[in-house]
């Protein structure tokens, strides 16, 4: 298990422990994990979004924190979110992101994931992402 994947069990675990809601110490957390508070960083901007049902708070000092809870949406809010955050463009790799987080959620089956993903890759370059955009709004729309 490399680093990334540590601290994110561990978050979850102390989430679990605490019913939903924890406030952490970056630099306390980075000693006792044995990493670098960049890395806390990185797990927690990438790991724990909103699209996978988190709220962060952060507060930088020496009496920082980071406050990590896990927040109940229905599917349905949750998914419309999603849908409003693609905007008027999207590259395949953002989609394909996109797409595993709604798959680790149980929002999509991976059926549901592997078939959008091979429609948006027919999106040529000639068309570019604001087609792509579309096309992957109104399939995620149509799962809703």
């Amino acid at each position: 298990m490399n680093i990334s994947d540590s601290i994110e069990v561990f978050i979850n675990k102390l989430l679990n422990d605490a019913s939903g809601e924890v406030m952490i110490n970056r630099n306390d957390l980075a000693k006792y994990l044995g990493c670098v508070p960049s890395q806390i960083n990185y797990v927690i901007s990438k790991r724990f979004t909103v699209e996978r049902g988190y709220i962060v708070e952060s507060k930088r000092g020496i009496s920082g924190y980071i406050r990590i809870a896990r927040i109940s949406i229905p599917d349905d809010a949750l998914m419309m979110h999603v849908i409003n955050s693609v905007g008027d463009s999207i590259d395949f790799a953002s989609a394909k992101a996109i797409l595993k987080n709604l798959v680790e959620l149980d929002l999509i089956t991976r059926n549901e994931a592997e078939l959008i993903l091979t429609a948006l890759s027919f999106v040529s370059s000639e068309y570019g992402e604001a087609l792509r955009a579309e096309i992957f709004k109104a399939m995620l729309a149509r799962l809703v």
